[in-house]
């Protein structure tokens, strides 16, 4: 079967054992629409924030977003396989950056999987594509600390992460932002931490 994403070049590229090769792409907001709409409409994704919205409304979310230096969006894609959606931004160009001291070498991450598949349902594959988002963050762009906001209600996105080694910090309350081409409503995230050298000691 032919690789639909084999054409895009990737940011980052890693093989993980027992789980193939994962390749991080710049989203395409259009072309990339269709799968995004379809993982944030589930009922899983209800943190996501974007459920009920229409595949324009998704496009037209993400191509704002390709027009900021400070908020990426990119699909990782494992052996030819949408597997998930990563959002990275600058703490202190985002509403979380009134709510802690950032440091130099921070960068923020929101992550949503796929819908879980055979891979899905394997041991370790949520370890893998987090190893592969350290690598990428840590590596490849060469920050030092990585920070999270999940709602505090969202208890299998805090576990899962504290699983991976980050470090629960205080509880927040994100303020709302209201502006012509974004809403968001206000948000109790618990934040956590991941630093550098707890991923990659030595």
């Amino acid at each position: 079967m032919s690789d639909p994403y084999a054409s895009r070049t990737a940011v980052h590229e890693q093989r993980v054992d027992g789980f193939g090769t994962f390749r991080v792409l710049p989203l395409d907001a259009e072309r990339d629409a269709g799968v995004l709409h379809r993982w944030v409409s589930e009922e899983r994704a209800a943190f996501w924030g974007m459920n009920g919205l229409t595949r324009e409304q998704v496009a037209g979310i993400y191509a704002h977003m390709d027009t900021l230096d400070t908020h990426h969006a990119l699909l990782l894609v494992r052996d030819g396989e949408p597997a998930a959606l990563l959002q990275t931004y600058e703490p202190d160009a985002d509403r979380v950056g009134e709510c802690y001291e950032v440091r130099p070498g921070d960068l923020g991450i929101h992550l949503l999987l796929a819908p879980a598949g055979a891979d899905g349902a394997r041991p370790g594959w949520t370890s893998a594509l987090i190893a592969v988002i350290t690598a990428y963050v840590f590596r490849t762009l060469g920050r030092t600390r990585i920070v999270i906001d999940p709602d505090v209600r969202n208890d299998k996105a805090i576990a899962r992460f504290v699983k991976q080694g980050f470090t629960a910090g205080p509880e927040v309350v994100l303020p709302e932002i209201d502006l012509p081409d974004v809403y968001l409503p206000k948000k109790r995230a618990q934040l956590a931490f991941l630093d550098r050298e707890v991923a990659f000691p030595g």
